[in-house]
């Protein structure tokens, strides 16, 4: 006879309705004499079949659950701990943080738990007279409601095979019971409870009711009203339900006589994607860079009044431009003091046709933005000062690649200039002239210290157009090389997140140098002659900046910095096609004017203090070649009275043609009409002019051509007949 003890140790995995069932069965059979061997060996057999036919799986526990819980999205946050933006890791499922059963709303709780197991905190995991109304309603043929409670649903989630498809056998049932009283032998209610809501999946991906709140209502769970709880819990039954289908469940689960609310409300509920408070989107391209595993949450360096500043001047610029013009834009504003990045934005949308690249951090031609650079190490070493007298004239370079002929913006030439005047006025010949004395290797290194590590080949692949901008850089370089400028020459990198570390600047270019530069930069009445007295650029407190434009109008630049911030612009297209009608002064400057305006607002910045070892002296020009005015030198290299060479220390030369040049004959104007003006430079006293083969006077006596189409050689020979310079130009 097998003992009564053996058998119920062997059943006592069935569950606690199960074994009570069992125990009464035993029972019976104990009063029953005669009952054989073999009958209770059989009865054994029948309820081990049983056992191991409904042995569910093994669950975790509730601690484990919630360990082992990873949301879909990473949050972004401010340097206040404010919410700015948001993006989706994982894509398997929409998944926020879990949310605590507390920061769910009573209502929403009652609601649901009402709708879906309203016997939940009264039955152990199977409710017997929801069941017994199951075999009701069968037994009349009337369609039977499900009986399924919280308990089983999490056991499901916990263990998909317990609820999959097709599973409606009767031990398929009697499986998922044990599976929810296991679960309730180890949870508690609560617990649970907050399980289910979080696992349940309320529409399309989106998983728990942090995700189901946020996308359907833009709320968080513990603000869901009673109308908001009965529309999830109409979804609960099928999740792609159409609006009618949910307005019409969410009545009959109110038990309301008046529902025509609810159809609107689904409706609205479901409709297309709102725009959410919750989730702000300030920073989408900071985003996907540093948001790169599911449930990290990150704490920028970003202010998000700055950062909402600066989207607010940039696509306001951007939408008056038009998208004929120029569709992208980015901007980054510094902290100078700290390294912190206080605003970033990789670009607005709009009409972008690449609104996913980081305008930011994308390399980009830099146009002039590299001259202070430039000048400030000429200025460091002693080859310069803010006076100096460079030639804004025509001048050909021979290089590896052939002729370099570099012009001006407006093709034109000022002539004898000074590098204060040179560099606020974005004149190219000069620049080219001072990397000259600069060399462009030293140039390049000097460069690459400023934080452009875009710049990995050597002076000589970049050659003199390096000091019109011709490698390229990144907007964040941009606003850390000239932010260095404000620090008085120290470089540090910048700073994206509160707990990068913070790196001691290091000396790249002297005090000195950086503080001559910053106030060249700043001398309105020095840019004026280019850009006039009322330009973006001019400020009502102290700024320094410089504009930039590349080849072909691709990139428009506007960097400056005042004592306290440093505002980087770039407008463009993304895609590399030029801008149209688009400047320095007309794209990037009146984003960053309105920002500098905004950031000044309540505290103007002051200049920089003068650093020892710069001394200022009252000036004039012979000539009158620039007004008289107080200049910055040097300690020791100071001067009042500034000359420029004279023609007879000059190498004679043709600046006019410049060699290379390409002329078309108008038919609708007479020949002998169109006339090429000849100029030379330099003590060119008894030097003669040749064009091919023909002598057509003296050098000193400006002749005007006329030459046939085809390609034209001009001579300037010296009294001896030695040719001392030559151009060659063409005619069309």
């Amino acid at each position: 006879m097998i003992e009564h003890g053996a058998l119920l140790q062997k059943l006592s995995r069935l569950g606690p309705g199960l074994r009570r069932g069992s125990e009464k069965v035993w029972a019976v059979l104990q009063t029953r004499t005669g009952a054989s061997i073999a009958g209770l060996t059989l009865l054994l057999l029948a309820f081990i079949t049983l056992d191991y036919a409904t042995l569910p799986p093994p669950l975790p526990g509730y601690a484990q659950v919630r360990g082992a819980w990873h949301p879909s999205e990473a949050w972004l946050y401010d340097r206040n701990g404010v919410l700015i933006d948001s993006a989706r890791v994982d894509f398997k499922a929409r998944r926020l943080a879990w949310t605590p059963l507390d920061h769910v709303g009573p209502v929403a709780r009652t609601t649901i738990v009402g709708v879906e197991d309203r016997r939940f905190f009264s039955h152990s995991g199977v409710d017997w007279l929801a069941l017994a109304g199951v075999a009701r309603d069968k037994a009349k043929g009337e369609r039977a409601r499900g009986a399924s409670t919280l308990s089983m649903q999490v056991a499901g989630f916990l263990a998909p095979d317990l609820a999959a498809p097709g599973q409606r056998r009767l031990w398929d049932k009697i499986r998922q019971m044990r599976a929810a009283w296991a679960l309730e032998s180890r949870w508690s209610k609560e617990q649970i409870l907050e399980a289910y809501l979080n696992l349940a999946g309320f529409r399309g991906e989106a998983q728990g009711i942090g995700a189901a709140a946020l996308g359907l209502f833009g709320k968080t769970p513990d603000a869901l009203a009673r109308d908001d709880a009965l529309l999830l819990a109409a979804l609960l039954p099928d999740p792609q339900a159409d609006a009618g289908t949910v307005a019409r469940r969410a009545c009959a689960v109110s038990h309301e006589q008046d529902c025509g609310r609810f159809a609107g409300e689904a409706a609205s509920m479901l409709g297309p994607a709102r725009s959410l408070a919750l989730d702000p989107g300030l920073a989408p391209h900071l985003s996907d860079r540093l948001l790169t595993k599911p449930g990290l949450k990150v704490t920028t360096t970003l202010d998000r009044r700055i950062q909402t500043l600066a989207i607010v001047a940039l696509k306001r610029q951007l939408q008056g431009l038009g998208g004929a013009r120029a569709r992208d834009g980015a901007v980054v504003v510094i902290d100078n003091a700290s390294g912190d990045v206080l605003a970033y934005v990789g670009g607005i949308g709009g009409a972008s046709t690449a609104p996913a690249v980081d305008g930011a951090n994308s390399y980009r031609q830099a146009g002039s933005t590299l001259k202070p650079f430039l000048y400030a190490q000429a200025i460091e070493k002693g080859y310069l000062t803010p006076a100096s007298i460079l030639d804004d004239s025509p001048v050909q370079l021979d290089t590896a690649s052939g002729l370099y002929v570099p012009q001006n913006y407006d093709r034109g030439f000022k002539g004898p200039v000074s590098a204060r005047s040179a560099l606020a006025g974005s004149l190219n010949v000069p620049a080219v002239r001072t990397l000259l004395l600069v060399g462009v290797e030293p140039f390049r290194d000097r460069l690459w210290d400023t934080g452009y590590r875009g710049l990995v080949e050597d002076g000589e692949y970049y050659g003199y157009s390096l000091a019109l901008g011709s490698a390229e850089v990144t907007l964040l370089e941009q606003a850390d090389a000239y932010r260095s400028l404000a620090q008085g020459g120290r470089w540090s990198p910048l700073r994206l997140t509160l707990d990068a570390p913070r790196t001691a600047p290091r000396a790249v270019t002297t005090r000195q140098a950086a503080w001559i530069v910053a106030d060249m930069m700043a001398d309105a009445n020095a840019r004026a002659v280019t850009f006039g007295l009322d330009s973006a650029l001019h400020l009502p407190f102290w700024a320094a900046v410089k504009t930039g434009t590349s080849k072909a109008l691709r990139d428009n630049w506007c960097i400056g910095f005042t004592q306290k911030y440093t505002v980087a612009v770039w407008v463009g297209n993304l895609e590399g096609d030029s801008m149209r009608a688009v400047s320095g002064v007309s794209g990037a400057a009146p984003v960053w004017r309105d920002i500098m305006l905004s950031l000044n607002a309540e505290e103007r910045g002051a200049p920089p203090p003068r650093p020892a070892g710069v001394e200022a002296r009252a000036i004039t020009f012979a000539r009158a070649i620039e007004q008289p005015r107080t200049e910055y030198f040097l300690a020791g290299t100071g001067q009042s009275h500034i000359a420029f060479a004279p023609d007879e220390s000059r190498r004679p030369r043709i600046t006019n043609p410049v060699s290379g040049s390409v002329y078309a004959i108008d038919p609708d104007i007479p020949h002998d009409r169109q006339r090429l003006a000849v100029d030379v430079s330099g003590a060119v006293t008894a030097h003669r002019l040749w064009l091919d083969k023909t002598d057509i006077g003296a050098a000193d006596s400006q002749p005007e051509i006329i030459a046939g189409p085809g390609t034209h050689r001009l001579r300037l020979t010296d009294v001896g007949g030695r040719v001392v310079d030559q151009v060659i130009f063409t005619i069309r």
